[in-house]
Formats: C-alpha cells, sequence, structure tokens
C-alpha cells in the first residue's frame, strides 16, 4: 500500500513510501532517503503530479509514539502556506533533531506530577471579575486579553484559568518571552498548582527535551512554559494557550524560519478548537484593533496587586541640571537617588545600551571601530576589555596601529550599563551596584543574582530593558530613565507604540509593595511627547489615537507587508537581482511594490542585503499568490532570498 510521507527537510512535498502494514495519518515513520536514513509523518494528502517517474521504497519502520493529532497536522500544513516556508520545514520545527522521540518509563515523570498540596490564593473581586470574563462559558476557539496594570497579578489570574484546564486532565502551554530567566516564575508555579512545570527553551539539555517531547506526545506532561519553538510540540490533549505579554518583539523569530509565535499561537489554538489568552499591561496595536472589532474578548485588571499605588513620574529638566563633563546623571537626580538610598529603597539606572560605549575611534586618524563583517560600530565591553559586534558576534582588541605613526589615542562616545555603572559607583560608593544585562544576566548565575537583589542585598541595578520582562523586585521604589531623548527618534512605523509598552513594563516594576516610588525622566525636551504618552494611566487612549494613524496612511493593522530581503556576498549582482524581481513582480501582481532599497545595516555577516516591501489589502491572499510567482522566478547563484510576512523590524 503507498503512503506520503512528508520529511523534515527543504521540499515542500510529502515522498511517496510502499508499507505491507495499515498505516494512519500523523503516524511516526523510520524511511530510506538516498543513502540515509529519516524520521518522516504519514501525511494526509500525497504530492501533487510531478510526472516524474522514480523507484518507490519501503517504509522501514514505524516509530512507538503516540501518532499527530489531524489537528495539529492541519496547523502545520497552515503554518508553512502563511509564512511562505517548505513543507518539510515546518515538520522540522515540530521534531526534536528531525526525530520523533519513543515512549519514557512511568516513573521519568514523577517529577511533572502532583505532590504538593498548592498554596491557597485569595483573589480580589476585579480579578474574580477578569477571572468569569476569561472562562468562556461555551467550548472552542476564542481569543480573550487581559490587560492589567503592571503588579495587577494578572500571572494569578491566568493561572486559575490554567488549573481549570488541568483539572480536567488537559494540557496547558504558556508562551513566554524571556524563557531563560524564570526562576522566580517557576516557583509561583509551583506554589499555585503544586506541581513543577515542563520548560522549554533553548538552553535545556538535549535529554529532557526528550523526555519533555515524549511526556507531551503521551499526555503525561500537562503544563508546558516555553519559548517560541514550543509552539510546535506534540500535545496529545491540548486545552489551552497563554501567550505572556503578548505584545513583545521577542516572539518573532527573525532568523532561520521567520515567523511571529504570539500569530501562530492563535492560530493553533483556532486548529485545536481551543481558548487562547493573551495577557499584557499595554497590548500590542493589532490586539487592541482585534478588540474594538469584537474578534477577542477582554477583561482589565486597573489596581494593582494588594492596592499597591503606581509610581509617580517626575521630570529633570537638563538644560537647568545639566550633568558634569563627560556624565550622564545630573546633580539633581544624584540627590533624588540619594534620598531614595537613605529610606533603603532599592534604585534602577535605566539605559538601553549594552556594554561600556557603542562608538569608539581614534582621536589622531579619526578612524571609527567598526566590524569587519557588518556595517556598524563595535560596541566597547569594558568588563572584558574588547570590542564586540552584536550582530555576527565579532571580537576585537583595542591594540590597533594608527594611520598617523602615532597611539591611537582613544574616544569613547555615548554611554552604555558598564560606563553608567562606573559613574553611579563613583557617585555612590557606599552603596552596591550590578549590571542587569543579558550579558551578566546568564542562565548559570541568574538565580543567585536575583535572590539577592529580591533579598536587597543590591542597592543599585544599572540596567537594559532585559530587566522590564515581568521581574518582581519588592524593594525597587526608584527608577531614572537616562536616554528617553534618544528613544523618541527613529524611523520605525512602532516607534511610539513600542516605547510605550517598554516604559510602561519598566514604570511597573516599581513600587510593587505598598511603598511610594517614583519614576524620574532626563530629558533636554520638556514638551516631549513620548514621556506624556508614557505617564498616562491608561494605555487605551494611546491606543486608540495611534490606530487612527495607522489607517490613515495605511499601515499595519490595515494593510498587509511582506518583506523579501535578499541577500549576497557580492553587492553588484545582489542589486540587479533586486531590480529584476521588484520588476517581475510588478508585472505579474496588481500590489504597492517599493524599493528595492539597502537595507539600513547594509552588511550583516560578511553578506550585503536589500529589501523589497510589498504591500496589499488585508482582503487579498498575497502569499498564495507570491508563492506561485516566486517558483517561476530563477534566482541566481550566489543570491539568496527570505521572506518576512508581517515584518515588525526593517533592518
Amino acid at each position: 500500500m503507498k503512503y506520503p510521507v512528508l520529511l523534515p527537510n527543504i521540499f515542500g512535498y510529502p515522498f511517496t513510501y510502499n508499507s505491507k502494514k495499515k498505516l494512519d495519518i500523523g503516524q511516526y515513520v523510520k524511511v530510506p532517503f538516498g543513502k540515509a536514513q529519516m524520521t518522516g509523518l504519514i501525511w494526509h494528502k500525497f504530492e501533487e503530479d510531478t510526472k516524474k517517474i522514480f523507484r518507490i521504497k519501503n517504509i522501514l519502520e514505524e516509530i512507538n509514539t503516540p501518532k499527530l493529532n489531524i489537528k495539529t497536522l492541519k496547523f502545520l500544513e497552515w503554518f508553512s502556506e502563511y509564512n511562505m516556508i517548505p513543507l518539510g520545514m515546518s515538520l522540522k520545527l515540530h521534531l526534536l533533531s528531525n526525530e520523533a522521540i519513543g515512549e519514557f518509563d512511568k516513573k521519568i515523570y514523577n517529577h511533572f506530577l502532583n505532590n504538593k498540596i498548592p498554596k491557597d490564593f485569595k483573589f480580589s473581586q476585579e480579578q474574580m471579575d477578569a477571572i468569569n470574563k476569561m472562562e468562556s462559558k461555551t467550548p472552542g476557539f476564542r481569543v480573550h486579553l487581559l490587560q492589567g496594570t503592571t503588579g495587577s497579578g494578572k500571572t494569578l489570574v491566568y493561572f486559575n484559568s490554567v488549573m481549570e484546564k488541568v483539572k480536567k486532565g488537559l494540557q496547558a502551554l504558556i508562551l513566554l518571552p524571556e524563557i531563560g530567566l524564570t526562576f522566580e516564575f517557576e516557583k509561583k508555579f509551583f506554589e499555585f498548582f503544586g506541581f513543577n512545570p515542563a520548560i522549554w527553551h533553548s538552553g535545556i539539555s538535549k535529554k529532557n527535551k526528550k523526555i519533555i517531547w515524549s511526556g507531551l506526545a503521551t499526555g503525561k506532561i500537562k503544563v508546558v512554559i516555553g519559548a517560541r519553538s514550543s509552539l510546535f510540540l506534540p500535545f496529545k490533549n491540548l486545552g489551552e494557550i497563554v501567550v505572556d505579554e503578548e505584545h513583545d518583539q521577542s516572539f518573532k523569530q527573525d532568523e532561520g524560519v521567520i515567523y511571529n509565535a504570539r500569530d501562530m499561537a492563535i492560530a493553533r489554538a483556532k486548529f485545536e478548537n481551543i481558548p487562547i489568552n493573551l495577557i499584557s499591561a499595554v497590548p500590542s496595536v493589532e490586539t487592541f484593533q482585534n478588540i474594538k472589532n469584537n474578534k477577542y474578548s477582554y477583561s482589565r485588571l486597573i489596581k494593582r496587586y494588594k492596592n499597591a499605588s503606581l509610581p509617580k513620574h517626575e521630570v529633570i529638566n537638563l538644560r537647568d541640571h545639566k550633568p558634569p563633563k563627560k556624565n550622564f546623571i545630573s546633580p539633581l537626580t544624584q540627590e533624588k537617588v540619594l534620598n531614595h538610598l537613605k529610606k533603603g529603597d532599592q534604585v534602577l539606572f535605566f539605559i538601553n545600551r549594552r556594554g561600556y560605549s557603542p562608538h569608539v575611534m581614534c582621536k589622531n586618524c579619526l578612524k571609527v571601530f567598526s566590524c569587519l563583517n557588518c556595517s556598524i560600530n563595535l560596541v566597547y565591553h569594558k568588563r572584558k576589555n574588547k570590542l564586540y559586534c552584536h550582530y555576527c558576534g565579532f571580537t576585537s582588541s583595542l591594540d590597533r596601529s594608527c594611520s598617523k605613526d602615532k597611539k591611537c589615542e582613544l574616544i569613547f562616545s555615548g554611554p552604555g550599563v558598564e560606563k553608567i555603572n562606573e559613574e553611579v559607583n563613583n557617585l555612590f560608593p557606599n552603596y552596591k551596584t550590578q549590571i542587569f544585562s543579558s550579558d551578566t544576566m546568564s542562565k548559570k548565575s541568574s538565580s543567585l543574582l536575583l535572590e539577592r537583589i529580591i533579598n536587597n542585598k543590591i542597592n543599585i541595578l544599572v540596567g537594559t530593558q532585559l530587566i522590564s520582562k515581568g521581574f518582581h523586585f519588592p524593594h525597587l521604589n526608584c527608577i531614572v530613565v537616562l536616554d528617553i531623548d534618544l528613544s523618541s527618534y527613529g524611523h520605525d512605523l512602532r516607534a511610539s507604540e513600542k516605547n510605550l509598552q517598554l516604559y510602561h513594563q519598566l514604570s511597573g516594576r516599581a513600587g510593587r509593595e505598598g511603598k511610594p516610588a517614583t519614576v524620574y525622566f532626563q530629558t533636554y525636551d520638556l514638551n516631549s511627547k513620548t514621556i506624556n504618552t508614557i505617564t498616562n494611566e491608561d494605555p487605551f487612549i494611546f491606543l486608540e489615537n495611534e490606530i487612527k494613524i495607522r489607517k490613515k496612511f495605511n499601515l499595519p493593522p490595515f494593510e498587509r507587508f511582506i518583506s523579501l530581503i535578499l541577500t549576497s556576498h557580492d553587492p553588484k549582482k545582489l542589486y540587479l537581482q533586486s531590480v529584476d524581481i521588484k520588476n517581475f513582480l510588478i508585472k505579474n501582481i496588481k500590489i504597492r511594490v517599493l524599493g528595492p532599497v539597502e537595507a539600513p545595516i547594509f552588511r550583516i555577516k560578511k553578506k550585503y542585503r536589500y529589501r523589497i516591501l510589498l504591500r496589499s489589502p488585508k482582503s487579498i491572499n498575497l502569499q498564495k499568490k507570491l508563492s506561485k510567482l516566486l517558483k517561476n522566478f530563477q534566482i541566481q547563484p550566489g543570491v539568496k532570498l527570505t521572506v518576512d510576512v508581517d515584518p515588525i523590524t526593517f533592518n
């Protein structure tokens, strides 16, 4: 008997194999492919007639694991079509190292079984109202947004929803934007549920990934807390998906297979016919528009947990209170921070730049230290005394010969967290400081450092945007935002939205235990629209206005954007190819085609980049039309074409 078998590779169709046994759709099998063996999946339809003549090989064996349900299979198929990737690459995301994992002994899963009486959490009336709205009386697919002020107890509310599904014997997936620093979240989960969740991200060992993959396929594991890739796991009986911090751009994968995990989570929930809950203090514009169109239901938490007050906001005018030369902290800011420290408050200095300085040049020859592989400046990290490229990982020492036959005299322009930390140590020598960034908060050291911060063993934090991602610091009652002016500028259509989300989340780290808290904004621009927007307690006011602007200019979510990124080592060939593909598209499809233009970062990892932007009404199935067209377009050797559906950045 002939069967279609989908393989985890670059092909967009299944291959035909023979088997004497009767096999079902969704079964995992071993098959020969060339000189190797591969794990495949019995697909629901054969490849289209290619008129090729080939010998049909036999399926070697069935894999001892439950078959994939047809709902998930259909999702993988849709995922491939929507994101314009080969069908086989969709399956590759689902399998673990291109394999399906067999069953493990039941004892392996004791860690994930209920072994403790859950802590009894009491909910406020506002939280109970949100719980009632979240729990739809009618089963099946629906999207619900839980919008809540930072510190309002959103996590406990959706924990309750997940618990209800677990009690019914169902599974749940909780997607988080920053999964590497979750020990506090895991602790709270265990207190609420009485058992451990499965944690899924790139840092998990291969052995544990096998256990989790198999445990989900067999139904032994009930809850997964995961990064983007957990969306493709083989849940036996998925009952709910939660996307925490749904607005966060970390849900967008922008390398390899490009997709938005939040949007794909909604799609998977639809295919599985289950509810999905989106959680945010400041929802994305797309989510807000779907609420306005009554596609999504929503509930709100206005009050903070235990009636803690929101932090006050205070602007420090840098025109009147200038920092000393080569410094970045105003004397007035110093005075206010010192008052907080004397009261036992923890303080955060926020600057969204890693390293010591983002710009290094020689005073004599005026040479800028830039990356050899990318068209960007190297960032100096003083802690390691090296220059780093944050795009390709290239490193360099500061030891370079000067073209002026002199020793290079280095100028460090602009501050990063390391430089600010140095200044803070000079200003407040009697207090303990800690840099909080992706460079210092490694997966190994994070739990110990977070414990010290929570227990107020560290007085001053100097952090990047990582610190805004859902951490609870009970003693943090003073935040100083140093680079608010710089964040107000840029060409990103989502700049205002990103700023509101970032600074709203950041402000929410302060005053969570009821003590008075203040957020200070250093600025030269007293009429800053950014500050006025951030300090408004109701984000829906901003979102209403942003929707009007987007609609006026036909920007997402009112139009579909698809970005074509062409890369090559040869810039001339690349440009000519980009022009050819634009002319081809204009000739064959009636949509707006913009470009080609050099990408803002023209060269990354030794490859040059051009971008073409396609714009069309949402009513047009642009992916389907574009896929057919691109099959008939010959890409030159040495040029790579990548498709980004619904891009959120244009770097």
